[in-house]
């Protein structure tokens, strides 16, 4: 990760929990022993696996050396006592459990479940321990159960609007998809790569070539360029020899030179979404992708300079 990356992430993370409040709960209030057995995880963690190899190393290191950076929990009253939410730290919270912990050290400090969604999600994507599912699943969440923008989203996480645009839109991938990324037998950018097949079964064909053969990213992109030529060259002829009653697309590779790559680019960063550009003798056309209504409103105004 980049040193601006993890500025970026920074700046997420302090608009979530600056460090001048960490700070005074812990000197005010200090940092608490708490039970295990009295904690609870966060329900709105958005990460789902923990492997259990990386947690038998994290238990192994807090057996020997103790937990150095506390948790941060929620306090719940019930009829029967006080018990405690995780906020943040849940993969320490488990492997303190391994370890043989009875007790571990907290902070306690209130958060509406907003905040824990939120600060569960920055502490999950500084660390790189998400998926790309589980972090698109988690900006979802923020945005249809606590009715934030996209844009909203970004500045929590630190991280661009586009990048959370583009993470959204693995939501829509088929479910074959969705499995291979989960149990990490692709990554997010074989998904992208294999996500430009229209038909599914084609897609899940060359999902099970892509993974049988250990194919790069770039191989796939590759693979999945000639698989889209092919299809263009293998369609119907009409009576004057040109496809027919189908959309024409120039060869995917002439869309892929490095300027019309460099078009693209410029593109996104000016509108703030993915945008295609295609050639052909004839021309050409651009595609810009939106996912809302409020990102098809902001494209607008960019394009007529309002």
């Amino acid at each position: 990760m980049t040193t601006a990356t993890k500025h970026g992430l920074g700046r997420g993370l302090g608009a979530l929990i600056p460090q001048r409040a960490v700070s005074e709960t812990a000197s005010s209030s200090g940092v608490r022993e708490i039970q295990i057995a009295q904690i609870e995880p966060n329900p709105h963690q958005p990460r789902k696996r923990f492997a259990n190899e990386t947690l038998d190393e994290l238990a192994a290191s807090i057996r020997e050396h103790g937990m150095i950076q506390p948790l941060v929990l929620k306090e719940i009253t019930t009829p029967y006592g006080s018990r405690y939410q995780l906020i943040a730290g849940e993969r320490r919270w488990r492997a303190a459990q391994r370890a043989g912990f009875s007790t571990v050290p907290a902070i306690v400090k209130g958060a509406t479940p907003q905040q824990m969604l939120e600060l569960a999600l920055v502490e999950n994507v500084q660390r790189a321990d998400l998926n790309a599912l589980e972090e698109a699943e988690a900006y979802r969440q923020l945005i249809q159960e606590f009715e934030l923008t996209q844009e909203q989203v970004a500045q929590k996480v630190g991280k661009d609007r586009t990048t959370v645009s583009n993470a959204l839109r693995l939501l829509k991938m088929p479910e074959a998809l969705k499995d291979a990324v989960l149990n990490e037998s692709i990554s997010e950018g074989h998904a992208r790569a294999l996500m430009q097949i229209p038909e599914e079964a084609k897609q899940e064909k060359l999902l099970t070539h892509v993974v049988n053969e250990h194919l790069s990213v770039r191989q796939t992109e590759e693979l999945v360029r000639r698989t889209l030529a092919m299809t263009i060259s293998h369609r119907p002829k009409s009576e004057n020899g040109n496809a027919s009653n189908v959309k024409r697309h120039p060869s995917p590779v002439t869309r892929h030179s490095p300027d019309t790559h460099a078009l693209e680019e410029d593109l996104r960063r000016a509108l703030g979404t993915k945008v295609e550009l295609y050639r052909s003798q004839r021309g050409g056309k651009i595609i810009i992708e939106f996912y809302s209504d409020e990102e098809l409103e902001a494209i607008y105004d960019k394009l007529v300079g309002r």
